[in-house]
């Protein structure tokens, strides 16, 4: 029987031990210590591990591969209209042809023109008949020969003579033609150095001097259009989001579909004085250099607007958006000071956009920001928020 006693005792022996160990509870993680905003770990907390820091960077100053339009510089661009009626005898250039200023367009056999030259050459002989008959009036003046008032009537005869003769000079003029041409036909020139881009101009065709003030959109379009590749216009659609990182005179990297591996410079010219109603963005006007004219006009490119160096100071810094919170509708973030130690700071920010905020005021690039645990570190510090 002592035998059994004494497995009896020892499996009550083992069972108080089992009993006893399961009752043991396991430790609990140090508590953070909280000094105002601040909250500091044990170097060897658990917490930390939930816990992600990440330098704050600073913030770049760029828009990045928005979408632009090419399209031909105007104060580089001419719509050439003709400013007699007549019949087209002659086309003298065609589209993508290269041209001078003053070099010749077309050719008009034009009525108007022929009339404008006319009339030219009558005023210079009527001017100089009004001349001779007012010196003839003034010398037999001389000689008691005329009365006054017909020395005053032939001063006047003279003067109206000389008005007709700068108007009807100035008309034709204004057709870049002279009075003693030997050209029969208006020609009808380019006003500046360029491409011919645009030809709505064929031989018999006929043209009128209204055609540029026609409703009609077949009557509208320009006989030419010049203009000069070498620089063309972008258009830029921005966000109100990106106004603040846009300024005139920034610098502007395209690169387009058709040529991948190369880039392009330009700048930015003109921002837009008020948003479009529907699309709520701003049209943002910028100029691109074409060397050798490979890009085209209504190209589609990608722009990134180069970030400027002298703003870069007062830029601030960004930081992923999940790094701020809010306390009472005021954003805060966590800063570490050192391993273990956390900072609340308030902070002024921006909009977020492609997960990064930008905050202008409170961090400075390099410090470290908490991106991940940033609420269990402000449920510590206020537990009842």
């Amino acid at each position: 029987m002592k035998p059994t006693f004494l497995s009896l005792g020892l499996w009550l022996a083992a069972c108080l031990a089992g009993c006893g160990k399961q009752g043991t509870e396991s430790p609990e993680p140090p508590a953070p210590k909280v000094e105002g905003d601040r909250v500091t770990y044990p170097s060897d907390a658990p917490q930390l591990a939930s816990l992600t820091v990440e330098a704050a960077e600073p913030r770049r100053l760029a828009v990045a591969h928005m979408t632009g339009r090419l399209y031909l510089a105007d104060d580089a661009t001419v719509r050439v209209f003709t400013p007699v009626a007549g019949q087209v005898t002659a086309v003298a250039c065609d589209v993508g042809q290269k041209v001078a200023a003053g070099d010749p367009l077309a050719r008009i056999n034009s009525p108007d023109y022929d009339q404008a030259r006319a009339d030219a050459r009558a005023a210079d002989a009527n001017l100089a008949a009004a001349e001779k008959a007012y010196a003839r009036a003034q010398d037999l003046l001389a000689h008691g020969a005329v009365a006054s008032k017909d020395v005053e009537a032939a001063q006047a005869a003279y003067g109206a003579a000389l008005a007709e003769r700068d108007r009807a000079v100035g008309r034709l003029k204004l057709y870049h033609g002279t009075e003693n041409g030997a050209d029969q036909d208006y020609v009808l020139r380019s006003p500046l150095a360029g491409v011919v881009v645009e030809k709505n101009i064929n031989p018999g065709q006929e043209v009128r001097a209204d055609q540029m003030l026609a409703n009609a959109t077949n009557l509208f379009a320009p006989l030419f259009v010049v203009s000069d590749p070498s620089k063309l216009w972008l258009q830029l659609d921005a966000a109100e989001t990106d106004l603040t990182d846009l300024q005139a005179g920034q610098k502007l990297r395209v690169v387009s579909n058709a040529f991948p591996n190369q880039v392009f410079d330009g700048a930015i010219t003109n921002i837009g004085p008020s948003l479009d109603p529907v699309t709520r963005t701003v049209r943002v006007r910028g100029v691109v250099d074409n060397p050798g004219n490979l890009l085209k006009a209504e190209m589609y490119v990608l722009v990134d607007v180069v970030r400027d160096e002298t703003r870069v100071a007062g830029a601030g810094v960004e930081v992923p958006s999940k790094a701020v919170f809010t306390v009472d509708q005021k954003p805060y973030l966590f800063v570490e000071l050192s391993p273990g130690q956390f900072e609340r700071r308030p902070v002024t920010i921006g909009t977020e956009k492609d997960g990064k905020i930008p905050v202008r005021s409170g961090v400075e690039a390099g410090q470290r920001v908490v991106t991940e645990g940033a609420l269990l570190l402000q449920s510590v510090l206020e537990p009842t928020n």
